[in-house]
């Protein structure tokens, strides 16, 4: 009798749901896994890499605009027409790779969960799964924040004695580099964030980073092409266009506002991340 009691008593034990892991031991669980995968740390690499080598190749070439400036009128010219002062956006030269190189890792920290099995494992211990991917979330993109803030800086530090041959001068503390350094971390930040939730919403590698790279890359080429009032005011919305009109010192005619810009980066951040968790609640894994 106390024998098949207590074995009832253990079988209710263990079949009775506990409170689950609290979110700050999940999200030590993804960081663990995000710095352990050798491909991660491969793609981090890659992004100082190009960060700081394409800082020192730009920082080469508005050398050499500058010394051609000093001696010719219509090249000086040309450089007013840019805003004068070439040399604060030479560390955040390789932005368009940083971004395309952690929203692709983005891509695959949701994606690869699926298409290796691993997410069965995951929301297993995690049965909610939007704590899971929440701190998914919160690894990459402070992550992805973090590299690309140190790298440019990094890349400035390398740029200021390359500058210094030619003459302009480079200011990494100024209210402007600061603003740069600080606007395009986290617009790679919310790159990142996209490409989880297209990672998560298209289950597929290949898939999801060629959306990102549409998204990115193809549709601000193909709507500046393609003639029609709509599609030149449509261009101003995408989401890699955002980032001339938040780091401008000044207005730019035709362009979205500092704040219209921050508001329509943010939709493209929330709005794909709340249909992803609502997808990843809805389907098997």
């Amino acid at each position: 009798m106390s024998t098949s009691t207590t074995a009832r008593s253990r079988t209710s034990r263990a079949a009775s749901p506990g409170p689950g892991p609290s979110f700050f031991r999940v999200l030590n669980s993804e960081f663990i896994k995000f710095r352990t995968l050798l491909s991660t740390l491969i793609l981090l690499a890659c992004t100082a890499v190009v960060m700081v080598g394409f800082g020192a190749l730009s920082a080469w070439g508005t050398g050499q605009f500058a010394d051609a400036a000093a001696s010719d009128p219509s090249a000086a010219e040309a450089m007013a027409a840019q805003g004068g002062d070439l040399a604060v956006t030479v560390p955040t030269s390789g932005i368009a790779f940083a971004q395309l190189i952690l929203g692709s890792l983005g891509v695959l920290l949701m994606s690869s969960e699926f298409t290796t099995g691993m997410a069965r494992s995951t929301f297993a211990a995690v049965p909610k799964r939007i704590p899971a991917f929440l701190a998914k979330l919160v690894v990459m993109m402070v992550s992805a924040f973090v590299l690309t803030a140190v790298s440019t800086y990094i890349a400035g530090l390398v740029s200021v004695p390359i500058l210094d041959n030619y003459g302009p001068n480079l200011d990494l503390g100024s209210s402007q580099s600061v603003k740069l350094l600080l606007v395009n971390s986290v617009y790679v930040a919310s790159v990142a964030a996209i490409g989880m939730a297209l990672g998560t919403m298209v289950r597929n590698s290949a898939g999801g980073i060629m959306s990102l790279v549409g998204l990115f890359f193809v549709a601000p080429i193909a709507f500046q092409l393609i003639p029609g009032d709509f599609f030149v005011e449509a261009r101003k919305y995408l989401p890699g266009n955002t980032i001339n009109p938040l780091t401008a010192v000044e207005h730019v005619p035709d362009t979205l506002e500092a704040w219209q810009a921050g508001l329509v980066l943010g939709a493209w951040v929330v709005v794909p991340l709340v249909l992803a968790m609502i997808l990843l609640k809805m389907r098997d894994v």
